[in-house]
């Protein structure tokens, strides 16, 4: 919808050069004024105008306002402050606006802004040594939403879960599964420091033990432990809704290949690596990191850069032209050394884009609960989302940017009241379901689209307001996109809500005056069409009762 109203400023503008008032041409940047009262939208073109024109903002403001008026959408302008110009909107364009929009049902949203640019979001990536916490399940619902939005936003997206399943992580997973398994068959252990001592690693001993006819050797319990634990993390995955298109594998595709050292022996051609102290080293700070990086230790051991370096090199190469990387907080050191292999190829780092995610407090009531229960033990997503729901966790993870820590109160996202946001959207959605099953049992109903004149029986402020709200849906998209901020979805389905619950508790829908009925009916079918577009880009279900 902003594009309209900058066509109609640029045309504008255009006018004006045309006819010699105005002699240079920005480009124009509109917004939705915060303040009631300051107009549909505003434009600072005549303040960006203003230096090179050697005139006062409000002078140029006065040379465009009776052009931008000349628009029919456009009831009237106004200059403001410094220059700004408000610009107000034809009631008529709003009922032509709703009207599209029921056109486009399911499809109202999508925009073709990505243009078919291939992305790819790699997201979670948790080693698999242990069960997921709810750190990785805010990085989780962060990442499969961003990829639903640039999907509605016509990007052509991949999600990837890179596995480390190589290295020392998963020999001393693999190891103390072992010690377990001889704990089970009798035997005394001693526990080394450094090893896994979760709940998990007995559990994942005892179905070793249930299935191994003899003691076998160390390799085995790897393969078992690995093979187990990213099963449950699949599944964890899946019944919160999350789904990869690849499952990286940094052992069969990495290391087993050769692509690590491969890589390595062309950042040696390109003069980037050197020997020291027996170790091998990547110059990094050539690219603006702080101090050199290791890429092979003097044992001979690879470290997690050396194959991080040619996984995000084997990214480039799959052709992607943006790679989005969701990395927990702690991993804000390591971006200098990644985009250092983007500049020692040549490439434009600027490609590789990163959300970090700050942590999660847990409550309950307002009271903290210890994220660590006993040794070895957090608190885990299964457990978070066996508690509250999918869908409670899911919208609670995206109530805050990603990089803001996040509180979450355990009670609160279980109540079904008003001030639990995802039951306050939800209710919104199913109360409108009801509406629509009350409206068929009068034998009121909405066949095809609205009829011209239909739509101007919504007439009151709080009717328009609601429209007008509906109307950014597309932007919200499209600002959550390049962005990248997914929680904008669930800010904008929340105020949307807030201005439906009101509304229709001050008025009826289904009333004894046809014409208004009908009108509302078809406004609430659209509330209905986004709510449900909007949850569902954000994983959360919208349900027909509750």
């Amino acid at each position: 919808m902003s594009s309209v109203i900058k066509k109609i400023i640029s045309d504008a503008l255009d006018e004006a050069i045309e006819e010699g008032s105005i002699k240079t041409k920005k480009p124009v940047i509109v917004e939705r004024p915060k303040k009631e009262g300051f107009g549909d939208f505003s434009t600072n073109i005549a303040m960006l105008l203003s230096p090179g024109e050697f005139q006062p903002a409000r002078k140029l403001a006065a040379i465009l306002i009776p052009k931008i008026e000349a628009s029919p959408v456009v009831s009237g302008c106004e200059a403001a402050g410094p220059g700004f110009i408000n610009i107000f909107l034809e009631k008529s364009y709003w009922y032509a606006l709703l009207k599209e929009m029921l056109k486009k049902g399911a499809d109202y949203g999508n925009t073709d802004t990505g243009a078919g640019e291939k992305v790819q979001v790699e997201f979670v990536s948790a080693n698999p040594t242990g069960p997921l916490h709810i750190g990785h399940g805010r990085g989780a619902v962060v990442g499969d939403t961003l990829a639903n939005i640039l999907k509605a936003a016509g990007y052509n997206v991949t999600k990837e879960y890179y596995i480390n399943d190589a290295g020392v992580q998963v020999h001393t997973l693999g190891e103390s599964v072992r010690l377990r398994y001889l704990e089970l068959k009798g035997e005394k252990i001693e526990f080394p420091d450094g090893y896994y001592r979760g709940e998990y690693v007995k559990e994942i001993a005892r179905g070793f033990f249930s299935t191994a006819g003899k003691l076998p050797g160390a390799p085995a319990f790897e393969k078992f432990a690995r093979e187990a634990m990213l099963e449950r993390i699949k599944k964890d995955l899946k019944d919160f809704g999350v789904e990869f298109d690849i499952w990286y594998s940094e052992k069969e595709r990495l290391r087993d290949s050769g692509l690590v050292e491969s890589t390595i022996e062309e950042l040696e051609k390109r003069g980037f690596v050197y020997e020291e102290e027996g170790a091998t080293w990547f110059r990094t700070t050539d690219f603006g990191d702080d101090k050199d990086r290791v890429l092979i230790k003097a044992d001979g051991e690879l470290t997690y850069l050396a194959s991080d370096i040619a996984y995000h090199l084997d990214k480039i190469k799959r052709g992607f032209s943006s790679i989005i990387n969701v990395w927990g907080a702690d991993h804000h050191g390591y971006e200098a050394r990644v985009r250092a292999l983007f500049k020692a190829f040549g490439h434009d780092e600027r490609m590789l884009k990163i959300i970090f995610i700050q942590l999660v407090s847990l409550s309950r009531g307002g009271v903290a609960v210890a994220m660590g229960k006993r040794e070895g033990e957090f608190v885990t997503l299964r457990e978070v989302m066996d508690e509250v729901g999918k869908d409670a966790a899911r919208f609670f993870f995206l109530m805050r940017k990603s990089d803001s820590q996040l509180p979450f109160d355990l009670e609160l996202a279980k109540r079904q009241a008003p001030e639990n946001p995802v039951y306050y959207v939800q209710y919104c959605h199913a109360r409108i379901m009801s509406i629509m099953e009350f409206a068929a049992e009068k034998d009121i109903g909405l066949a095809g689209r609205p009829e011209d004149g239909v739509l101007e029986k919504l007439s009151l402020k709080e009717e328009l307001d609601i429209i007008k709200h509906l109307g950014a849906f597309e932007e919200i998209i499209e600002k959550s996109a390049l962005e990248m901020e997914p929680h904008r979805i669930a800010f904008y389905l929340q105020e949307l809500a807030s201005l439906f619950h009101p509304y229709y508790n001050r008025n009826r829908v289904v009333s004894e005056d046809s014409a208004l009925t009908l009108a509302r009916l078809f406004l609430c079918k659209a509330v209905a069409g986004v709510i449900r577009k909007g949850l569902g880009l954000i994983g959360v279900s919208a349900p027909v009762k509750m």
